[in-house]
């Protein structure tokens, strides 16, 4: 009996394998003819449940049980600000905006293909959290410290400075500290899930380490064109250092352990089209899991840079004067339309008004500290860098990271360590991204990279 015959019999599609399985059991065992097995699947769908503890057809009747069809509803409608954004990106969020709980919705300038929710698409539910809408690297992170150093000393002293990094940091998958670091972070309650517990040790072995692909530790230039009273400062020109990394490995596990949950309570119907997109209810015990497991990552993320920049204090010997940071991959409980929806800003940086964030551009080109003016139609939201418009692979077809390393150091970037799938050319024009945002932010400062370190293993890593 092939697929076809199945489905005229009433099995859908996605439990064609399981009727197929039942009926060579059936075959096997009782050897009964072509219409008996008909009248036995036709009874199997016409009363799944009172064949659940079956054991030729319990599999299917489940199966059948859990067909249980969304409801139907028009895409929620998205804005986008900027022009250049790959077509799949804006299929991607399509499809967010067509989950049952989706809400609002908006896309980033720096936007590019992701899982799932497309990097750089902001997402607002009802009453549910989606794992893969917050991301793999939970709460990755930007951290801007300005130093009273003198910046001249960048170009005066390079090798000073690229100790100091080589110090403060580790980089890659696995990496720790020789000796681990400590933060109050690690006093919390990690036993709020078991994943949390089972890789509290490895958490505090990974603290103030950064992960691999666009992951950084940068020092540079802060211009300041006015003083400016959040930061604290006068106008002038000030040492920097600024950082990008998130919750390590244990921000990866809960995102898998809890993006699993939510994919095996999906219909199978729906796995294709929202499989990235499974969502777990807040109020369900998973939701309320994962939830706590996100904050506590963001604490954790947190606690990194808290550590890094510590110690590249430390190192340098100079103090922390004024500084600025803010998460993205995360999800927060905002009040938008006059009621509570949890926002997931996948690669978007809060820019609620006044609310202070920093969007980089390429180890080549600025970043800048922003200030949010609370637009509500992009959710109060921003882009959270220049967005990538080249694949890693095609970035490392393409480029020689020697050539790109000697052409940087010729403008006066040096590079101690990268590759090739985070050349300046695979990221779109920060000058661009940041024009078509004008109503999203203000701009309160730039920063310009001068010695920069990555991780150098090309690993594949979601930003």
């Amino acid at each position: 009996m092939n697929a076809r015959q199945l489905e005229k019999l009433g099995i859908p599609l996605y439990c064609v394998n399981d009727a197929i399985a039942a009926i060579q059991k059936v075959v096997q065992s009782e050897h009964p003819r072509n219409r008996e097995i008909k009248q036995s699947i036709k009874r199997v769908v016409a009363a799944p449940q009172e064949f659940l503890t079956d054991e030729v057809w319990g599999t299917l009747a489940c199966s059948l049980i859990e067909d249980r069809t969304l409801p139907a509803r028009e895409p929620v409608a998205y804005p986008t600000w900027g022009t250049d954004i790959d077509p799949a990106a804006h299929g991607q969020m399509r499809q967010a905006c067509s989950l049952p709980m989706a809400v609002a919705a908006a896309l980033m300038p720096d936007a590019h293909v992701g899982y799932g929710l497309p990097i750089g698409g902001v997402l607002a539910t009802e009453g549910s959290v989606i794992p893969y809408a917050v991301g793999v690297d939970i709460a990755c992170r930007m951290k801007l410290s300005v130093f009273d150093i003198d910046p001249k000393l960048l170009d005066k002293s390079p090798s000073r400075f690229e100790d100091v990094l080589g110090r403060a940091t580790r980089f890659g998958i696995g990496s720790t500290h020789e000796t681990p670091q400590d933060h109050p972070v690690m006093d919390q309650d990690w036993n709020v899930t078991r994943t949390t517990r089972e890789k509290k040790d490895v958490a505090r072995k990974q603290l103030g380490t950064s992960g691999s692909g666009n992951h950084f530790v940068e020092f540079g230039t802060l211009e300041i064109a006015d003083r400016d009273e959040a930061l604290g400062l006068d106008a002038g020109t000030y040492t920097a250092v600024l950082s990008h990394s998130g919750s390590r490995g244990t921000g990866a596990s809960v995102c898998s352990v809890y993006s699993g949950i939510a994919r095996a309570r999906l219909p199978r119907k729906y796995t294709d089209a929202f499989g990235y997109l499974a969502w777990l209810e807040l109020e369900s015990e998973a939701g309320q899991e994962y939830w706590a497991a996100m904050s506590l990552m963001g604490d954790y993320a947190a606690a990194n840079h808290d550590v890094i920049h510590r110690l590249v204090s430390k190192f340098l010997g100079a103090r922390i004067i004024a500084g600025v940071e803010n998460h993205h991959n995360f999800a927060w409980k905002e009040i938008h339309q006059g009621r509570e929806l949890i926002v997931h800003r996948k690669g978007a940086t809060p820019a609620g008004q006044g609310q202070m964030g920093i969007i980089p551009g390429s180890m080549a080109t600025p970043g800048f500290v922003v200030r949010g003016r609370g637009n509500p139609q992009s959710l109060n939201s921003a882009s959270h860098g220049a967005g990538r418009c080249m694949s890693r692979t095609a970035g490392r077809n393409k480029f020689r990271w020697k050539a790109v390393r000697n052409d940087l150091l010729e403008k006066g970037i040096r590079v101690l360590s990268a590759g090739a799938d985070e050349a300046p050319g695979v990221y779109k024009d920060i000058h661009q991204v940041m024009a078509a945002q004008t109503d999203l932010v203000d701009v309160i400062a730039q920063f310009n990279p001068k010695i920069v370190k990555m991780c150098d293993d090309n690993s594949r890593a979601e930003d």
